[in-house]
């Protein structure tokens, strides 16, 4: 089943975009993103698709006010942050919270730690200091990493990990960041199937139930389809396609991807119906 918020029962706008072009990095002057424009509302989830070096980070960077536009204009819950000083942009980030595809975890650091980090952008320079060495949050920590299957962790150093559970951390902070846009980057990549299911399913119900918005770029095109609402689809830095999950279909699949990647690297399934003699079903990914 599907997710995200519907047509007919839109929030406000959290994140309007328009004909933004902007370049991977911020020194960079090569623009990676031609002519977005994009709007997403309060309590959408919005899948993001595209084959690599499409520019699917590179937007979720753009939205997380990292690169600046190099024209156009992008404005977050009503503002317009790169024409905002920056400290009130600094406030403005404080709204949204970025989980890059790989976290950036101190190695030595605690797990309670490392999860606890997505709390401080809304805490004062003091505060931020005292929770990183003296956490008193723990248990919002653990419920996070619990939700994740992660709840021994909670005392482990971040390089005793793998790196699928260093993933699942950078998700708990996720999960713990007093944030309403949450830009997830590839929360599948070092996963495998069963906590691939796990991860979505929890995502999709934390941020349906604090009324956050989620958008979250993937390679796995089924999931996008089975556990979003909306899809935007990127080529080459261009949005080729934004609507509903359930009308992106095989033949648009193709398109974008190719042949060959549409069968090996977005990890589309036979079209196998259970129970047919001789033939082996792939198990669905089911989002409730």
């Amino acid at each position: 089943m599907t997710s995200g918020a519907s047509a007919g029962s839109r929030g406000p706008l959290v994140v309007a975009l328009r004909g933004v072009h902007a370049a991977a990095a911020p020194l960079a002057s090569v623009p990676v993103l031609h002519g977005l424009s994009l709007e997403v509302h309060q309590g959408e989830q919005v899948a993001l698709i595209g084959s690599s070096g499409a520019g699917k980070t590179s937007l979720l960077l753009a939205l997380a006010c990292a690169v600046p536009p190099q024209s156009g204009s992008l404005e977050l819950f009503g503002q317009a942050p790169w024409a905002l000083s920056s400290r009130d942009r600094q406030h403005l980030r404080g709204r949204l919270f970025l989980a890059p595809q790989v976290p950036p975890l101190p190695p030595r650091q605690r797990v309670v730690s490392a999860v606890l980090a997505g709390r401080l952008p809304r805490l004062s320079l003091a505060a931020s200091v005292r929770a990183l060495w003296h956490p008193r949050e723990a248990g919002v920590a653990h419920a996070a990493l619990a939700a994740l299957d992660l709840g021994d962790k909670l005392w482990e150093r971040v390089d005793r990990l793998s790196g699928g559970e260093r993933q699942r951390v950078g998700l708990a902070r996720a999960l713990v960041a007093d944030a309403e846009l949450w830009l997830i980057d590839e929360p599948l990549s070092a996963l495998d199937p069963a906590r691939a299911e796990q991860v979505i399913e929890q995502l999709s119900a934390a941020a349906r139930s604090a009324h956050r918005t989620l958008v979250c770029t993937l390679h796995q095109v089924e999931v996008a389809r089975r556990c979003f609402a909306r899809i935007v689809a990127l080529r080459a830095g261009h949005i080729v396609y934004d609507g509903p999950a359930a009308d992106f279909t095989d033949a648009q699949v193709a398109a974008l991807y190719g042949s060959r990647a549409a069968l090996e690297d977005v990890a589309l399934e036979p079209a196998v119906p259970v129970g047919v003699p001789g033939e082996r079903a792939a198990a669905p990914l089911i989002c409730r």
